[in-house]
């Protein structure tokens, strides 16, 4: 179905030539970098002597709080990381339109020049599978896309009736156009399949969800108890982005008044919310929630093992009803009891493959508090769950599934 030609003759070269795509990459902090990075690692131990992988992606910029220097451009083995600087920005939709501008910009200055046999890329927000796809059909590569969000059901929540009137036809057309492209599209959620499906049904689907870190599996789960802390509440640690999609400024208000007794939080993380969730809780005099910006993780894993229970949470919009948020992962790994408010596919896959987890309808205190009591507050270790979602496993079979696209005859 792709209408572009290909180079690749497998037949004619032991060696292959890969583009890579991801807006982050390590040592950023953010789910694409967490999935790219063990991905480019499995590719190379899947991949002939003689081959290469330029990976293109963006210098650290997911927290303004959470600063760490990265090289723009670096070479390990067969690897080459090409970083492009952004200008500072925010998560509104004007600066992140900025800041995809900026990387599209230098992304197509890094490959003038250059031939490769297929392009990689994995995106949420659809401009970098767009852009993947536009590079792809130029250089008359294939195209393997990891598809992380429905951008589509997305810009329906979180855009004005007024401009969603004029956004939607445009990426509308753009996905289609940019899925049409592609010689194989992952989904990382099984809750996309029905979307995708009905729309491209002569394309070919893949399913390979986000994964568990070897951090979080070698890690170890065991609390750790400080001699200095006496306070007999339980401690709620919630990690990751404080933006409109997480909803946090939505539930927590009334959710720590409500647990004020029973429940400490600690929030870690940065996103476009965190000011409004700080007012939020200080109209509602809430004194049992902690913020704590953004922090590495070996930090992260020790705030881990010192509390009683993970936090999760998703705003109570249609879209996410299809995602499978990569935090239930290294939650679930760590043993402890997962408390989350999220809805449709998401929920399904808690219920059914995380122990001692409890769901609750997303923005409902009264709800949250009622999951609570079906907790055990004990770590029970979920070996048979590490063992099926280790991302080291779930990369190396999408490595040689991407090398499979390559080598297919068309």
């Amino acid at each position: 179905m792709v209408k572009h030609g290909s180079r690749w003759a497998p037949e004619a070269r032991a060696n292959v030539k890969i583009l890579v795509l991801s807006f982050y990459y390590r040592p950023d902090l953010s789910a694409g970098s967490f999935r790219a990075t063990p991905l480019v690692e499995a590719l190379v131990r899947n991949m002939p002597v003689g081959s290469t992988i330029e990976v293109v992606t963006t210098l650290p910029n997911r927290y303004r709080s959470f600063e760490v220097r990265a090289e723009e451009r670096e070479v390990e083995g067969m690897v080459t990381i090409t970083r492009i600087a952004l200008p500072p920005h925010r998560s509104g939709m004007l600066d992140q339109s900025k800041a995809f501008i900026a990387f599209a910009r230098g992304a197509r200055r890094a490959v003038k020049g250059r031939d490769y046999d297929l392009v990689f890329a994995t995106s949420s927000r659809l401009l970098t599978a767009a852009l993947g796809a536009w590079i792809a059909r130029s250089k008359g590569a294939r195209l393997f896309l990891d598809i992380r969000d429905i951008f589509v059901d997305t810009i329906n929540d979180v855009m004005s009736k007024r401009l969603l009137l004029v956004a939607k036809p445009v990426f509308e057309r753009l996905e289609r156009w940019t899925i049409e492209q592609a010689d194989k599209v992952n989904l990382v959620s099984e809750g996309f399949g029905p979307y995708f499906s009905s729309r491209y049904p002569g394309q070919s689907f893949s399913f390979f969800t986000n994964g568990i870190d070897d951090e979080f599996i070698l890690s170890d789960s065991s609390p750790v108890v400080s001699s200095t802390d006496h306070d007999p509440r339980m401690v709620a640690v919630y990690a990751g982005n404080i933006g409109e999609g997480q909803g946090l400024h939505a539930i927590l208000p009334r959710l720590a008044r409500r647990m004020a007794d029973r429940v400490r939080f600690q929030i870690i993380g940065d996103g476009g919310r965190l000011q409004e969730l700080r007012r939020a809780l200080l109209a509602a005099d809430v004194t049992n929630v902690e913020l704590l910006p953004p922090m590495s993780r070996p930090s992260l894993i020790a705030h881990y093992q010192r509390a009683d229970l993970l936090f999760l949470h998703l705003n109570d919009y249609d879209a996410f009803r299809r995602v499978l948020p990569s935090k239930i992962f290294e939650y679930a790994a760590l043993g402890k009891p997962v408390w989350a408010g999220v809805g449709g596919y998401a929920a399904r896959f808690i219920e059914h493959e995380v122990t001692n987890a409890a769901v609750f309808h997303p923005c409902d205190a009264g709800d949250a508090a009622a999951a609570f009591e079906r907790l055990s507050m004990a770590d029970h270790p979920r070996p048979e769950f590490v063992e099926k979602y280790s991302r080291a496993g779930i990369s190396a079979r999408m490595s040689r599934e991407i090398l499979e696209v390559g080598n297919a005859a068309r």
